[in-house]
């Protein structure tokens, strides 16, 4: 059967809008998002009710990193086998059962390996999700659709440490996965009942070598840099895991090359728009991927406020990001996204840096001000990225082009907080101290935002009507 016949089953009457479709997989990004930010808040009550040590708690986020570096890559060919709608109620049903085990955990042990359960839904959730949007919204009606699906998404790692505080607080931090189900289960009929189900007609076999290079390329180095840069890891075993990752990166190079439909595929960066959103948008998540992870930390430490309290500050982002999605179109219409990608890169990066230098002196509406136009514009960075690398991408590599977009998203925005902590730790070390001050916060916003102001000369290697058909954009003569 055709993928058109196949679209063809969705009776007319529920046949969803795009707004609809987008909405549904950003259930699913939300879900995902907000587990990994309130978590990192609980981790010191469950590890007393564990009697665990808590620094060995940060085991329990490594343990769904791996599983994130071993199954997106294959998330394309999966989803192509068994069709895309079948594989994301796959995902949310894993994630919610993850989710269940997780809440049961009595020890450390039974809570990482739950939260490999949970990893392996959320690593098939986001890439098929994306991808099952990308099959059923018409490209001049993408950038829409992805700035409707980007916002939940970003409002996940805001919304995250506030609400973290609150339920470990007043309720049970077991309650930090049971608040998953509602969300899935919505999530789940609504994708039982508007989306159809696609499925390549000759689908490519499983490239096993490449899923096992990747995934051990991958885990390597994600798991050396969480590691070391939390204190877990000493530099030389954390130096040496890296150094394996970096080697497995380059057997997996060699065999992909010589391989007909590798599991993440390098000539997919034949495809001008697709290499400048992957490489340009990679420094862009490195720096901004620093943010959930830095800007509480250093109004905790540096301001000496509480964690609730410094999460209803950085809440102000969230807002930021909700106001762009009635703007990101007209926005790209007018502008294109060349020009966009190149000064919101430079203007993302002169806000970082200067979030930097908040103070307790500051005036709190200066901060939310700040905090706001930052959130609105790295959104409208983010959705014209996501929208860009699939503009010019035929559709029978969408799924391999989703797994490969998310493997890179998902490493550079764990490598973001990997950079910042790693700068953290060495501005502590040299000046002696126990913990940062808020001069070393300060340094490390300014080096964060580079990674931004960086991205934005590879974004203008786009030529100038690139993505035209997308955003709509109309060029003068």
């Amino acid at each position: 059967m055709s993928k058109q016949e196949e679209r063809r089953e969705i009776p007319n009457w529920r046949k969803p809008s795009p707004r609809l479709i987008a909405l549904i997989v950003a259930a699913g990004l939300f879900m995902e998002q907000l587990d990994a930010t309130v978590l990192s808040t609980a981790l010191p009550s469950m590890a007393h009710d564990f009697h665990a040590d808590p620094l060995h708690m940060s085991t329990a986020l490594t343990a769904y990193l791996l599983s994130l570096a071993v199954f997106i890559p294959m998330s394309g060919q999966v989803a192509d086998r068994f069709g895309s709608r079948t594989v994301f109620l796959g995902a949310i049903v894993v994630f919610m059962a993850g989710s269940i085990l997780c809440a049961q955990s009595t020890g450390l042990v039974t809570l990482v390996l739950s939260r490999m359960v949970q990893g392996v839904g959320g690593a098939l959730m986001v890439p098929v999700g994306r991808l099952v949007l990308l099959r059923a919204v018409p490209r001049n009606q993408l950038v829409m659709a992805m700035t409707w699906m980007t916002v939940p998404g970003m409002l996940g790692p805001v919304l995250g440490p506030p609400l973290g505080g609150l339920i470990t607080t007043y309720l049970d931090w077991r309650w930090i996965f049971y608040i998953n189900l509602p969300i899935g289960v919505l999530g789940f009929i609504l994708v039982l009942i508007y989306i159809a189900e696609v499925k390549e007609d000759a689908p490519a076999r499983f490239d096993w070598p490449g899923i096992v290079l990747s995934g051990v390329a991958l885990s390597a180095l994600m798991f050396g840099l969480e590691m070391t840069t939390r204190g877990v890891l000493g530099w030389q075993a954390g130096g040496a895991l890296v150094l394996a990752g970096v080697g497995a990166a380059l057997l997996y190079w060699w065999h992909a090359r010589r391989t007909p439909q590798p599991v993440l595929d390098p000539a997919l960066m034949r495809v001008p728009t697709y290499a400048v959103s992957v490489l340009s948008g990679s420094l862009f998540r490195i720096a901004f991927g620093s943010v959930p992870f830095l800007l509480p930390m250093f109004m905790q430490i540096g301001f000496g406020i509480s964690a609730a309290e410094s999460g209803f500050i950085t809440f102000a982002s969230a807002a930021g990001s909700a106001l762009m999605k009635v703007t990101a179109r007209p926005f790209l219409r007018v502008f294109g996204f060349r020009r966009a990608l190149v000064w919101n890169g430079v203007v993302s990066g002169l806000l970082l840096a200067l979030c930097g230098t908040f103070r307790p002196s500051w005036p709190l509406p200066a901060i939310y001000a700040i905090l706001l136009v930052c959130g609105f514009i790295s959104s409208l960075q983010f959705t014209a990225y996501n929208t860009i690398a699939y503009a010019d991408l035929p559709s029978r590599l969408t799924s391999s082009g989703s797994s490969f977009y998310s493997t890179f998203q998902q490493f550079s925005l764990t490598l973001g907080i990997a950079v910042a902590a790693g700068v953290l730790s060495v501005l502590v070390a040299i000046g002696g101290k126990t913990l940062p001050d808020l001069g070393d916060f300060t340094l490390t916003f300014v080096f964060m935002g580079a990674f931004s102001v960086a991205s934005a000369p590879i974004a203008a290697r786009l030529e100038r009507n690139a993505g035209a058909e997308v955003s709509g954009q109309k060029l003068r003569a």
